[in-house]
């Protein structure tokens, strides 16, 4: 997906109008519209300010995790387990892949 296409699908995400998108980063409507058709590139402040505001990061706006979408409550939560005592944080991290391997599991027998 393009910068525009990622644009335009989250904020159809959130149901915005091109102009609620405008009007939380501060800029007009046809200029969103220009973003979206990849008419123009909006500068890396703008850009920031897109990404803050649609909960994601720059990275994955301009194609660089285009696999995954990090929002930035999972970024925040990211940090924060990595600042735990090390003990603490490999528990987290074991109860993380006893969570996934059990739904990996549960995929496989429901086929």
């Amino acid at each position: 997906m393009t910068f525009g296409e990622k644009i335009i699908s989250l904020r159809k995400q959130f149901k915005w109008s091109q102009d609620d998108l405008a009007k939380k980063i501060g800029t007009s409507a046809p200029i969103i519209g220009r973003y979206e058709r990849e008419e123009i590139k909006p500068s890396i402040d703008v850009a920031a300010k897109i990404a803050n505001t649609l909960n994601v990061t720059v990275d994955y706006l301009i194609g660089q995790s285009d696999h995954i979408i990090m929002d930035k409550s999972l970024i925040r939560r990211m940090e924060d387990i990595e600042a735990l005592p090390s003990e603490e944080k490999d528990k987290v991290y074991y109860l993380i892949d006893m969570a996934l391997a059990y739904n990996k599991t549960k995929k496989v027998f429901a086929h």
